[in-house]
């Protein structure tokens, strides 16, 4: 009895590691796009409205809109509205700060040596956006 009381404690803490992890890979997938990491980065600066950031990034504005959506279902942004507009703003503006801070303390550190990956490096994401 003991061992199927070990095995199902065992069942549920893996269950619960199998979800953090899960979390953490959309957390982190919701940062994939450099699109979304340069409208985290204006973000950070303040509210913007998507036609501020389509000028700033010289992306269309459907694209724009996509990208804060994507990052809105993340729980990274919200919105509220003016006028007719929406302002956008990052939720959790330290967290987001640090968490991008960390990854460019490691991107310094391993010579950004992400980018020769075949998967996921400079190549992959080059081909993605044509």
């Amino acid at each position: 009895m003991l061992a199927g009381a070990q095995a199902s404690t065992t069942d549920v803490s893996g269950e619960v590691e199998a979800a953090a992890l899960t979390a953490a890979a959309c957390l982190f997938h919701g940062f994939s796009d450099p699109s979304r990491l340069v409208i985290v980065r204006h973000l950070a600066l303040g509210e913007h409205r998507v036609v501020d950031l389509t000028a700033h990034l010289g992306l269309a504005q459907s694209t724009v809109s996509k990208h804060l959506a994507c990052l809105r279902d993340c729980g990274l942004v919200s919105s509220r509205p003016q006028g007719r507009a929406s302002l956008f703003s990052l939720n959790h503006p330290e967290q987001v700060l640090a968490l991008l801070g960390a990854a460019e303390q490691l991107l310094s550190v391993t010579g950004d040596a992400v980018t020769l990956c075949p998967t996921y490096g400079a190549a992959s994401v080059e081909g993605r956006q044509r």
